[in-house]
């Protein structure tokens, strides 16, 4: 059995790494499938009420094993590749209603970086870098680099670096917004568990809603923005945890949310 995904379930926060050290935790199509079928579990587990996405070793990820596409014998192609691997990650990462913390332990790059770049809140620290690598081998960005970096930082800046394959700072990746934090590498560690915690311990319910209504503002005009605030918002109000806080707050306590 392959132990290319560790993942690890305390304190209702599952953390998961990638684990395929050697080779800078880039993606082989069993990985691939791995990673899909652990996201797949984490959706499904109710004790599981936030989600760590991590690397092993020097890397968070350096995007696709290109001793894989180059070897005949395992090369399953860049269609099987895109539909089959990386598309469906990116979907199942959107389509969780649980926060995914991209914890970039290193360096991001390729796929790597895109993959990290659709979770909710992205936390490097101060000595990883960020690298649309496609072009320097002549590819074009996928793994929805296209969809998601100039919603983060602009169309001119996510095309200029798409198309030079620069390197970036977690510093820089902060002062752009690509990244939600870059912290001293002496405090990424707690950075994360603390981080994680609270998401594991507010209600999770609506934080899924939150996480829809994010996903559906990237396409929907404002009137259907609109509507679907109102319909997430009776929904969120029918739950238990809306009546914990509510009643926390009138009693002058901490709310203790069950995820429900």
């Amino acid at each position: 059995m392959s132990n290319s995904i560790e993942v690890k379930i305390e304190n209702k926060v599952a953390t998961i790494r990638l684990n395929r050290p050697e080779v800078f935790n880039s993606f082989n199509r069993e990985m691939a499938f791995l990673l899909q079928d652990t996201l797949d579990e984490c959706e499904k587990n109710a004790a599981v009420r936030a989600i760590v996405l991590t690397g092993n070793g020097k890397a968070f990820c350096a995007g696709q094993d290109l001793k894989e596409v180059t070897n005949p014998d395992l090369n399953p192609g860049f269609k099987k590749i895109l539909e089959e691997h990386y598309n469906p990650i990116i979907t199942r990462i959107r389509a969780i209603k649980k926060p995914i913390i991209a914890a970039v332990n290193g360096v991001a790059a390729g796929a790597g970086a895109n993959i990290a770049l659709a979770c909710d809140i992205v936390v490097a620290h101060d000595k990883v870098s960020f690298i649309q690598a496609f072009s320097l081998i002549g590819l074009v960005p996928d793994s929805a680099g296209t969809f998601f970096l100039p919603r983060l930082i602009g169309f001119q800046k996510a095309l200029a670096l798409a198309l030079l394959g620069d390197k970036i700072s977690a510093e820089e990746a902060e002062k752009m917004g690509m990244i939600y934090k870059c912290v001293p590498t002496e405090e990424f560690e707690t950075t994360i568990n603390a981080l994680a915690l609270k998401l594991a311990n507010m209600p999770t319910k609506a934080l899924g809603l939150i996480k829809e209504l994010y996903n559906q503002s990237m396409t929907n005009d404002l009137e259907a923005q609109l509507a679907l605030e109102s319909k997430l918002q009776i929904e969120a109000a029918s739950t238990e945890d809306y009546a914990e806080g509510v009643a926390a707050f009138m009693e002058k306590r901490k709310p203790e949310f069950k995820g429900r």
